[in-house]
């Protein structure tokens, strides 16, 4: 078969631009490793139930509340008011979203992605089939590059794809502490603790994050040299998980920088981690991933109906047109307060104030900065100032 458009990746990006660009009638593909769960916190804004129809019983636990806990062990606790944050675990999110591809008529493919053709009958996908060990060809007229953070797609296929910054994140999967939860004070089944600790991690942070019967702890670096296992550890006894159950370990990079340049200018465009979509300070990734699989198929689709390579621009320009103010916040605040636990301590800080949580939740809820509120946001600038000159002592609000 020649499929329109061949997606490399069957992640939340990929299985999303599959599915997009099957129920809009094109030959999808989509190859997927198959078995591989990326380790994340799991945590999904109603913005994105709503704009991607995620089930409820996807949905592992319904957080209302954020901690955000100091380098000192202080900590604020942040309320979200008018809706919660769903929780997902990735290992059956990812399938749901993988087999909704199918039934909207994309092919499902298992295997490796080793490198792209080209010769006078067009564009072939090589790929390892994960049953036989045997290499396959697929033509195909465009290509959907959703391969994650270290994407090989990107690498061979468009410039700066192999130069992108990450973190490497690590996390644990647990057992919940249910027989524990009355009495350990630590952990909530309805809480998202972030730990900002240089102990734990000395330029991003470390969570625990529920997901009903099970629990995501662990944390991310950018920084060579760190045991992000004993950092872990290290995480887990703080908060009174060491006696739970380890079901399960996992790490991965992730991106914190988007692209430059999200195609080829010929048949290849990319998508989610692949496109470097995570964002900066949170680290948040499964929204962007969706979202970027999205613009893709679209830009994809413009591509296939007008057969001008540049429509593939069309992809980044979509995602930056809604997303470039946020991502160059979130990058600010990370470069501003990750730096050292003084700064974190002064984050946390920061955190107590009001104006702070309503508009930072807002903004991660609705996924857009909230411009209503100006006399708010000059408070939060000025308060933000003089935390990171030092003019205020942490804790005072």
């Amino acid at each position: 078969m020649t499929y329109d458009v061949f997606v490399v990746g069957g992640g939340p990006s990929g299985a999303t631009a599959a599915e997009d660009l099957a129920r809009a009638g094109k030959r999808v593909a989509m190859l997927d490793r198959d078995g591989r769960i990326k380790p994340c916190g799991g945590a999904i804004p109603p913005r994105a139930i709503k704009d991607f129809a995620i089930p409820d019983e996807y949905i592992v636990a319904k957080v209302n509340t954020a901690r955000m806990i100091s380098p000192t062990g202080r900590s604020v606790d942040i309320h979200i008011e008018n809706g919660y944050v769903g929780m997902v675990d990735r290992e059956h999110f990812d399938e749901f979203l993988r087999v909704r591809a199918v039934k909207a008529g994309a092919d499902r493919l298992t295997g490796t992605y080793l490198r792209i053709e080209r010769d006078s009958a067009g564009t072939h996908v090589v790929w390892r089939d994960k049953a036989s060990g045997e290499e396959r060809r697929s033509l195909t007229r465009l290509i959907v590059g959703a391969d994650g953070a270290r994407s090989v797609v990107a690498r061979d296929e468009v410039p700066g794809g192999d130069t992108i910054p990450y973190v490497i994140a690590y996390h644990e999967i647990i057992k919940a502490p249910e027989a524990l939860a009355a009495a350990n004070a630590d952990y909530d089944p309805g809480r998202c603790d972030v730990i900002y600790d240089g102990r734990i991690s000395p330029d991003f942070y470390g969570w625990v994050f529920p997901h009903g019967a099970q629990a995501s702890v662990g944390m991310g670096t950018g920084i060579d040299g760190v045991n992000l296992k004993e950092a872990t550890a290290a995480l887990r006894a703080s908060a009174g998980l060491t006696g739970c159950e380890t079901i399960r370990r996992e790490g991965a990079p992730i991106p914190l920088k988007p692209l430059d340049k999200w195609d080829n200018g010929r048949d290849v465009v990319l998508a989610g981690d692949a496109a470097g979509v995570v964002a900066p300070s949170s680290g948040e990734g499964i929204y962007y991933a969706m979202l970027g699989g999205r613009v893709a198929a679209t830009a994809a689709q413009a591509c296939l109906a007008s057969g001008k390579a540049r429509d593939l621009k069309l992809a980044r320009k979509l995602f930056m047109k809604d997303n470039k103010t946020v991502f160059k916040v979130l990058r600010s605040m990370q470069d501003a307060y990750y730096k050292s636990d003084d700064r974190r301590e002064r984050f946390v800080s920061l955190c107590h104030d009001v104006d702070v949580q309503k508009l930072t939740f807002e903004a991660y809820m609705n996924k857009k900065l909230v411009a209503a509120r100006p006399l708010a946001h000059l408070k939060i600038g000025v308060k933000n100032v003089a935390h990171l000159m030092g003019w205020v002592k942490p804790g005072w609000v």
